[in-house]
């Protein structure tokens, strides 16, 4: 398995925080397709087949670190 690219690493973070491929976009200053194409060469990298895959991939080998990803309060209130 190949590591991320800054970008895909980037995208993916902003990703697993719960951001849809428009708002992503929309921060990065480059489409939703463009979001879409760089989501799919990490899904690639890394041997998912989706975006949570993909995350949970990034989480066991690194890639990710768990104090990079937010829980929502709503969600840390409910737990």
């Amino acid at each position: 398995m190949r590591t991320l690219t800054l970008r895909q690493r980037q995208v993916l973070l902003l990703a697993a925080n719960g951001n849809s491929n428009a708002e992503i976009a929309a921060w990065r200053g480059v489409t939703p397709h463009s979001v879409a194409e760089i989501l799919t060469a990490a899904y690639r990298r890394l041997g998912a087949s989706d975006r949570a895959q993909a995350v949970a991939i990034a989480l066991a080998v690194g890639e990710l670190g768990i104090h990079e990803i937010h829980v929502p309060d709503a969600q840390r209130e409910a737990a």
